[in-house]
């Protein structure tokens, strides 16, 4: 599911509250860059997105994941709940967020 950008900064605020302590693997892909792991599982602290400078930080235990200049977020729902996240950064790099247990959230209403 994709989120409308109006939707990015409170959606993460509050799934920042649910995620915290969370396990996640943190992967980047692109043609240019192929695959590779960034984080492999570790304690999350949150996400959050800061509009003023047009930036993602994934903030976990032992390093804060940058990710600039978004242009896309799709949220990725299981039968459990969220699964992964997926943000596209402005050089088409996706930053893959995939939790060890799903969260259980309900879809935003912001998606198009």
């Amino acid at each position: 599911m994709k989120l409308d950008r109006a939707a990015w900064k409170p959606y993460f605020e509050e799934m920042t509250r649910l995620l915290e302590g969370r396990q996640v693997y943190v992967e980047a892909a692109s043609l240019s860059l192929g695959d590779q792991v960034q984080v492999e599982w570790a304690p999350l602290r949150g996400i959050t997105y800061d509009p003023k400078n047009d930036l993602f930080e994934v903030l976990l235990d032992e390093l804060d994941h940058l990710i600039r200049h978004p242009k896309d977020v799709h949220v990725g729902y299981g039968d459990s709940g969220v699964e992964a996240i997926e943000i596209v950064d402005g050089d088409d790099t996706q930053q893959i967020i995939r939790l060890r247990a799903p969260l259980e959230l309900p879809a935003p209403g912001g998606t198009d």
